[in-house]
């Protein structure tokens, strides 16, 4: 019965402990800041990322034909402009909030694919809570106004990602993810380069890098591949939805970033509206996990 209650739980302690994997690691990542930079530390944790996993993948062995490497330079571009811009956001805004602007790219995504009524709710929701974090009126002064540019930003990507990602959809996800990783790195890493310099090259720095990246991506990566084969996409985008509120949460321990009661209220309303989504959908193509966060 122990066995039978573990089989039933695992896949749902796979992704909680990928979310927090995730947020641990990029709570790590911002400790980094005050030596290499936003940039220094998204060249180490992509260049480390990439390397893992294309040992782990080896994508040589499979054929790519010429549209397919176009549509993954496209998602890798996406990516790694993506992780520069979220990681330029933490420099001056909490972690939850960047990552709760952030989840309204694939959100919109998802949402604006369809034009059921139902969905203008969804859409109201996440409006709102955009609405309430962004420095507007009486909170002009409550969030750095170029971080919130830059996590806005990266939700674009993130949205850009998802769509370039479906061109390639048809391909291997290791082959995918791999291939996009080493795009990636080749856009974060000459702007690491360029910003911290010979910095990157102290290895106590690269050890901590590559604990990042494996944090950060290689166990994500393999917990959620443990749920995607045990639960149905739309419950692994439920629980994948309540990343913004890990975030919040491993901010305020690990970094000591408080919000308020409002910031909350908004990180509420974008779970909710992404929650609210995924039970709604109907027979429509699934958004390449929209709400996976990709690192």
């Amino acid at each position: 019965m122990n066995a039978s209650l573990f089989q039933r739980a695992l896949p749902f302690l796979a992704v909680l402990g990928s979310v927090t994997a995730l947020g641990l690691g990029t709570s790590f990542a911002k400790q980094l800041f005050p030596i290499i930079g936003a940039q220094g530390t998204t060249a180490l944790r992509v260049g480390f990322s990439a390397l893992i996993l294309l040992l782990l993948w080896r994508p040589w062995r499979w054929p790519l034909s010429r549209k397919d490497a176009r549509a993954i330079i496209q998602y890798g571009a996406a990516l790694g402009v993506m992780n520069l811009m979220f990681y330029m956001a933490l420099r001056t805004i909490p972690f939850g909030i960047a990552v709760a602007i952030e989840f309204s790219g694939p959100l919109g995504v998802a949402l604006l694919s369809s034009r059921r009524r139902i969905d203008f709710l969804w859409l109201g929701l996440a409006a709102l809570g955009l609405g309430l974090i962004l420095p507007l009126g009486a909170r002009a002064g409550s969030l750095d106004p170029v971080g919130v540019l830059y996590a806005m930003g990266a939700a674009l990507c993130w949205a850009l990602y998802i769509i370039y990602g479906k061109r390639a959809s048809h391909l291997h996800s290791g082959h995918i993810v791999s291939l996009g990783l080493v795009v990636a790195s080749m856009v974060a890493l000459p702007v690491g380069i360029i910003h911290a310099g010979t910095a990157l090259l102290d290895w106590k720095l690269l050890f901590f890098g590559l604990g990042i990246a494996l944090v950060s991506s290689a166990i994500p990566m393999s917990l959620e591949m443990v749920a995607l084969k045990r639960l149905p996409r739309e419950a692994f985008g439920i629980m994948i939805s309540m990343e913004p509120a890990v975030a919040a949460l491993l901010g305020l321990m690990v970094l000591g970033e408080h919000l308020s009661a409002i910031q909350w209220l908004a990180i509420g309303c974008t779970i909710l509206a992404s929650v609210g989504s995924i039970c709604t959908i109907q027979a429509r193509p699934p958004v390449a996990a929209a709400a996976q966060q990709p690192s």
